[in-house]
């Protein structure tokens, strides 16, 4: 009886003390991820400067690599219309795959590509990885979602608006043996070409959500796909299920992406240099990312012979 008396007092206790800090526990839990979250917000707006420097950086520090990335691009337009020519006809026609649709009414008509379509299989994901890292106050969730947003913005700044106004460059004929646009939808044939070398045309004013007019080169698909695969594979140290997962829904669209091969090997490469560089930059504002800071190390020893006495100085760079 008394054994019953002390446990039953003991679970009064302990139900009361859960009772009156129950409400200091739930302020506490919210507060230190609403922190975090602001901490990941404020970070990762602070290191956009930073993100070009390292994208600067990827480009000129190893000048050998990147030489090697243009003149691989360069290759492939001198030799543009016999591979996509091959590759629209040994590739294209053999996969033969659909994702299901996404249904969100509110974004059925929305002007956005990554808000539909197969599209939108890239970008939700990222949206419920920093939902569900903000409610359990995931960091490295959080950093990775908005940072695969980031390269995403990036890619559509770099590729979609400057680089392809600057060159400028005409998109294939689907059907480039028979100079034909394969497509139920109206497109005009006049903004597709069968001369791989046709750069420096005008897109009529349209550069974010714009028409195929001079548009191929690069590819913004291949750019952001990329770039967002790459931010995950660095982030969780994992190539096959990023790249895996990338691949799948760009060749699940193949037939739609109307660009020669060289357009979407530029843009894998410039979504791998841009998600590489977000992902650097916000590795050295978390401390991740170790400074290589210069340092001169300088030893000595003295050094006696017959012939001469002295000391002998060895610096390190």
């Amino acid at each position: 009886m008394i054994f019953n008396d002390m446990k039953n007092f003991v679970l009064f206790l302990l139900f009361t003390h859960f009772s009156i800090h129950a409400q200091d526990y739930k302020k506490s839990y919210f507060s230190k991820t609403f922190t975090l979250a602001s901490t990941v917000l404020n970070t990762s707006i602070k290191t956009i400067p930073s993100d070009f420097v390292y994208m600067r950086k990827n480009v000129s520090e190893d000048w050998k690599r990147s030489a090697t990335y243009l003149g691989i691009v360069a290759g492939l337009m001198l030799f543009d219309k016999p591979i996509t020519e091959l590759y629209q006809q040994e590739i294209e026609t053999r996969i033969d795959y659909k994702l299901p649709a996404f249904h969100f009414k509110i974004f059925d008509g929305s002007p956005v590509h990554w808000l539909r379509g197969n599209d939108a299989y890239m970008s939700y994901p990222s949206a419920l990885l920093y939902l569900g890292s903000l409610l359990t106050g995931y960091e490295k969730g959080q950093y990775t979602a908005i940072n695969s947003f980031k390269a995403v913005l990036y890619s559509t700044l770099i590729t979609q608006v400057v680089l392809k106004t600057i060159i400028g460059r005409t998109r294939p004929f689907p059907d480039l043996e028979n100079k034909t646009i394969v497509s139920s939808t109206n497109i005009d044939e006049k903004y597709f070409t069968d001369d791989p070398y046709d750069f420096f045309n005008s897109r009529g004013g349209k550069y974010i959500l714009s028409s195929p007019r001079g548009s191929a080169l690069p590819s913004l698909h291949a750019t952001a796909f990329f770039a967002m695969a790459k931010v995950y594979q660095m982030e969780f140290d994992n190539y096959w299920i990023p790249y895996g997962f990338m691949a799948g829904v760009f060749l699940a669209d193949i037939k739609s992406h109307r660009h020669w091969i060289s357009d979407m090997v530029a843009g894998g490469i410039i979504g791998t240099v841009i998600g590489r560089s977000v992902v650097k930059s916000s590795w050295r504002a978390r401390g991740i990312l170790p400074n290589k800071e210069k340092s001169i190390t300088i030893n000595w020893t003295p050094s006696i012979s017959t012939r001469y006495s002295g000391i002998n100085l060895l610096a390190t760079f």
